[in-house]
């Protein structure tokens, strides 16, 4: 059974109701609220567009979902949200992933059938020997969040206690967005790391190229992709270069993973120019 996942929806302050909505979700450790500002930007400058902020399985307030946990089982649990939606009268017309999440809505896209799907910074290709890697700087997070205590009387110490093992300040400040009340006073990890553990280790078994170049599923495939990460390969650049044409879009931004916050202007640029015209 899917997971329900919290969502937010967010729509132009000017008061114009929305005719078609984008569903916005996020990289591994966050949340849909990572990418509120440039949904914000996005429906003010395109207010006849609505943005669905979605918390993934395992991630901010949404259920942990049953598992395998699996880059497939989050797909089916933003199709079952793209359903309730959609019988609520909320046309779902574009899914928007970024890292983590874009491999979710690549495996989405084709039972969702939106205009558009793009994917931030994040690579079709399996990797299944990633986890390993010694430059994998996300299982150094996760190690390090094992390695801690999950209990906090201040999130300040859980802070602190990260950057001690390396990393850097605004990332650990970042990581600690993952501290929830324990109802007396102090923090506790709300992260299920072993269930995290498996969601990226299926994220980089997972080859998701055909539903990039397959021709079965209809609507455009926007792969944007950060110049200063190395999340895209040059290979991948190389084959994104091939596919280029009416349905498979690659734009390069000069930013790097995090383009939310590297490059925000770009990112509501690009959206906003981008996105349809017109809703069905």
């Amino acid at each position: 059974m899917p997971a329900r996942l919290h969502h937010d929806l967010v729509t132009d302050p000017g008061g114009a109701a929305p005719r078609a909505w984008a569903l916005f979700t996020h990289g591994i450790y966050g949340s849909g609220g990572n990418w509120r500002a440039i949904a914000r930007q996005v429906v003010t400058r395109r207010p006849e567009w609505g943005v669905v902020l979605v918390d993934l399985r395992q991630h901010g307030r949404s259920e942990p979902g049953d598992p395998p946990h699996t880059v497939a089982a989050c797909a089916a649990d933003l199709v079952a949200l793209v359903d309730e939606l959609g019988r609520g009268g909320r046309l779902i017309r574009v899914l928007l992933g970024h890292s983590f999440g874009g491999k979710v809505v690549l495996a989405a896209r084709a039972h969702v059938e939106p205009a558009q799907t793009w994917v931030l910074d994040s690579t079709p290709s399996a990797r299944p020997d990633h986890w390993e890697a010694s430059s994998n700087s996300v299982r150094e997070v996760w190690e390090s969040m094992r390695a801690l205590d999950r209990t906090w009387t201040r999130r300040d110490d859980f802070v602190a206690a990260m950057v001690e093992r390396g990393h850097t300040t605004v990332l650990a400040q970042w990581v600690a967005m993952n501290l929830e009340s324990d109802g007396s006073g102090g923090y506790r990890l709300r992260l299920d790391l072993d269930a995290v553990r498996a969601l990226l280790v299926d994220y980089y078994a997972a080859d998701l190229w055909p539903a990039v170049a397959g021709d079965a599923t209809p609507g455009e495939v926007w792969m944007v992709v950060a110049e200063h990460s190395g999340a895209v390969s040059p290979d991948d650049r190389a084959r994104l270069a091939s596919l280029e044409g009416a349905r498979v879009h690659t734009r390069t931004l000069d930013a790097g993973h995090w383009l939310n916050v590297d490059a925000p202007a770009a990112v509501v640029d690009l959206l906003a120019d981008e996105l349809p015209n017109r809703s069905p």
